[in-house]
């Protein structure tokens, strides 16, 4: 895929997030530890829907897809951050830096498109809850699984090979913690003004085309919920819906702040920060927001805790 002459393959170094300062090395335990968290809360949610049939649903099992995104997408940049840390290495071969890209740019494409199918089963289940098991079908479902993977993977695969066939000068050296777009194409030597214009285009047809059907999709549902009579089924549809609008404002969120500002207006700061916060925070926050106010999840877990 990336052929070339002798430098072309040259390893690159990575800055990384740490220093070997007492801080730092705090800060990395802490860090450690928010990734065996992210671990360990988003396996657990991917066993306990596998294991109890109760969560054999359309919203678990989509929640089980966005599980494990999370699980890879935190699995693709801080095993090799704490690996280099640790070992007092920087580099990262080409190949592993064009392989971290398309992990992290497939699962945040494949979670973009997964959390807007979720909003319209959450549209279905509260406005049309006598077709749910119809418009919900399992066929349904696995196609909308299907879709964010394919998707996700299709957009990644383009970016990523056309971002490393560019030439890349000087040290090589990436101002992060991880081969992310931003970092990476600071590097190349050539002229990059209409492939930007393209990442742009892209990353606003990804984000807010998917912020405007999230959007539509609460529009409907907030007016079922005013005419329900229940306040009880206003508390459940309330509590569902909650969760997912926290998991959306915090990855789109963030995902906005690192690609829709124009290349002039980052800084490798801003860029570190933004990338430990949907990178990290983001998929280990994502099972505490579920399955915390949730008592399905909570029923499962005491059962296979028994």
């Amino acid at each position: 895929m990336w052929a070339g002459n002798h430098s072309f393959l040259a390893d690159f170094i990575l800055e990384g997030l740490l220093d070997d300062s007492l801080a730092h090395l705090f800060l990395f335990s802490l860090i450690l530890a928010v990734f065996l968290i992210a671990v360990g809360g988003n396996s657990l949610t991917i066993l306990l829907i596998c294991v109890d049939g109760r969560l054999h649903t359309p919203m678990y099992l989509l929640l089980s897809q966005l599980s494990l995104m999370d699980l890879m997408h935190v699995s693709t940049t801080i095993p090799k951050m704490a690996a280099n840390y640790l070992s007092g290495k920087k580099s990262i071969s080409f190949v592993g830096c064009g392989t971290q890209h398309f992990l992290y740019l497939w699962m945040g494409s494949a979670e973009c498109l997964l959390l807007t199918l979720m909003s319209y089963d959450r549209y279905v289940a509260i406005c049309h809850p006598l077709r749910y098991s119809v418009l919900m079908s399992r066929r349904v479902v696995l196609m909308m699984a299907a879709m964010s993977w394919l998707g996700g993977s299709m957009n990644s695969l383009i970016h990523t090979v056309v971002l490393m066939h560019f030439p890349f000068c000087g040290a090589r050296e990436i101002q992060h913690f991880y081969c992310e777009y931003p970092a990476v194409v600071k590097l190349v030597c050539a002229d990059i003004t209409a492939y930007e214009s393209t990442v742009y285009t892209s990353s606003l047809i990804l984000l807010l085309i998917p912020i405007l059907l999230v959007s539509t999709s609460y529009a409907f549902i907030l007016h079922s919920v005013v005419h329900m009579r229940s306040a009880g089924r206003k508390r459940h549809a309330f509590a569902t819906c909650s969760s997912h609008l926290t998991v959306v404002a915090l990855f789109f969120g963030a995902s906005i702040f690192s690609y829709m500002r124009p290349r002039s207006q980052h800084t490798p700061l801003q860029d570190k920060v933004g990338s430990v916060f949907y990178s990290i925070i983001t998929p280990t926050l994502n099972p505490l927001i579920y399955t915390l106010r949730n008592k399905d999840v909570a029923k499962a877990l005491r059962k296979v805790l028994r």
